[in-house]
């Protein structure tokens, strides 16, 4: 799974993910992505379960970009514990996504085979997305 080698601080606060994505919302190596409507929390196993299904679709052809990565951890106390007794133990990781973020780009393949693609990738993740196409040539 996908996960920092090493982080400053152990554990951190949830924050809120208001606004727009300024970051991250042009294709920039690609010529297809997958862009996001909704923010959301994408955990390491929806990054990787979407990486698969777009693989095996295009068959060792073309080239897959992932634009996200899962660096911020997130706590859950064990069942049935009493509450106090501090934070509990950082349990997956996630990648922080708001509106307008590219999460996926291909190159490589044509149109109708990165949209069917992209779509078995978007049904692995859990918020609603958008196929684009690159404006124009390179």
């Amino acid at each position: 799974m996908l996960m920092p080698k090493k982080v400053k601080h152990r554990k951190q606060m949830r924050g809120r993910m208001r606004g727009v994505a300024n970051r991250g919302s042009m294709i920039s190596f690609g010529e297809y992505g997958l862009k996001t409507l909704e923010p959301a929390w994408i955990t390491d196993r929806q990054i990787e379960a979407a990486r698969i299904a777009m693989t095996r679709h295009i068959k060792r052809g073309g080239k897959i970009w992932i634009r996200m990565f899962p660096d911020k951890p997130v706590t859950k106390k064990p069942a049935e514990t009493r509450m106090g007794k501090g934070k509990g133990a950082p349990e997956k990781w996630v990648a922080v996504v708001k509106p307008g973020r590219i999460m996926f780009e291909m190159a490589g393949v044509d149109e109708a085979t990165a949209r069917e693609a992209m779509g078995l990738a978007a049904n692995k993740l859990p918020i609603p997305t958008k196929f684009i196409a690159r404006a124009g040539g390179f």
